[in-house]
């Protein structure tokens, strides 16, 4: 066995108590005494048993991210920046995938997984703001997206109608006429495609542009195939068009492949821009034009949320309960980073 917490105390002539309470943060130990403990805990090689530390503060030091799509260039990366987050405050992040299926949301939501965690930051795509609601696990929940409600919990979100409002104000600025909105309607039920396609439009009407049905292209799913079949498929009908606004930068790169196929000139013939900023886009040819959301800035204030939630549930935050404060929508910043996709003026 290794050494305890009574060997420790003996090598730096304290108590067990003592001992107790600087494995555990308490605030009240003297720093020269709380130096002389962690001196003798590095000399003996002790470990603190953070299951038991983790039972003796009621929480578990786990906290869950619910995606659709773990191998989605957009959410690995969100995966990323929350991980390195969380790790600073101290928890273990856990990340599941749903694939937009409303019947798993609800299981990881409410099931066994959820009771194991002391919060989840989820991103749903299959359940709506009713079912929400209705959930009945009492962790502390951040949704992230344009699903997410901020009446139901608290909701970290891109304003998606000034970003798309800004993508496609660009491409008008090129001198662009015929912009195209490629994930105008997409099969999953988010309200993604319909904020970003109203954001076209205003740029449209602000332009003195008319709003053309049959430039609002709807696509099977937010990945490259169906990028690329839906511009096959609008090659195909010779609908003219000179710009695309695609609703995700995979839609976007499935575009471009689509019309380097048809022997369409990026950005000469048809400009392009996009919305994620993945790192695809930045060694693509030519490189893609698109919308940064600040991921950075999402994974703080999701966690702050959360740590928010854990302390008032604690009785040492703003309300001393959980659910006390009403949630709240935190709206981070976006720009609009212009590359090689959407840089030449039409001719």
């Amino acid at each position: 066995m290794g050494p305890s917490m009574r060997d420790v105390a003996e090598r730096a002539g304290v108590s067990p108590r003592t001992v107790s309470n600087v494995v555990n943060d308490a605030p009240y130990v003297a720093a020269a005494t709380r130096a002389r403990v962690e001196q003798a805990m590095r000399e003996l090689g002790f470990r603190p048993n953070a299951a038991a530390r983790s039972l003796r503060r009621g929480r578990s030091g786990l906290v869950a991210l619910v995606v659709p799509e773990v191998d989605s260039p957009y959410f690995s990366a969100l995966a990323a920046e929350l991980s390195e987050v969380a790790e600073q405050r101290g928890w273990t992040l856990l990340v599941e995938q749903t694939h937009g299926d409303p019947q798993r949301e609800r299981r990881l939501l409410d099931g066994v997984r959820a009771q194991l965690v002391d919060g989840v930051v989820f991103s749903p795509w299959g359940l709506g703001a009713d079912e929400l609601r209705d959930r009945q696990d009492p962790a502390p929940l951040v949704l992230l997206g344009e699903q997410g409600d901020a009446r139901v919990a608290d909701h970290v979100v891109v304003d998606n109608v000034a970003a798309a409002e800004e993508a496609t104000a660009h491409l008008v600025a090129r001198g662009r006429r015929r912009v195209a909105a490629l994930g105008a309607r997409s099969a999953y039920g988010t309200q993604t495609a319909a904020l970003r396609l109203e954001g076209w439009a205003r740029a449209l009407t602000a332009a003195g542009l008319p709003r053309d049905p049959a430039l609002e292209l709807p696509v099977a799913s937010l990945h490259r195939a169906a990028g690329a079949e839906a511009v096959r498929a609008l090659l195909a009908a010779r609908t003219p068009v000179d710009a695309l606004f695609c609703s995700t930068d995979e839609l976007a790169l499935g575009a471009l492949r689509a019309l380097h196929e048809g022997g369409v000139r990026v950005p000469e013939d048809v400009a392009l821009v996009g919305f994620d900023d993945i790192e695809d886009g930045r060694y693509s040819i030519p490189t893609l034009t698109t919308v940064a959301p600040d991921l950075p800035a999402i994974a703080r204030a999701a966690a702050d949320c959360l740590e928010q939630r854990l302390a008032a549930g604690r009785g040492d935050g703003p309300g001393g309960a959980p659910g006390s404060a009403p949630p709240r929508a935190v709206v981070v910043p976006h720009r609009l980073v212009i590359r090689e996709s959407s840089a030449g003026l039409r001719a």
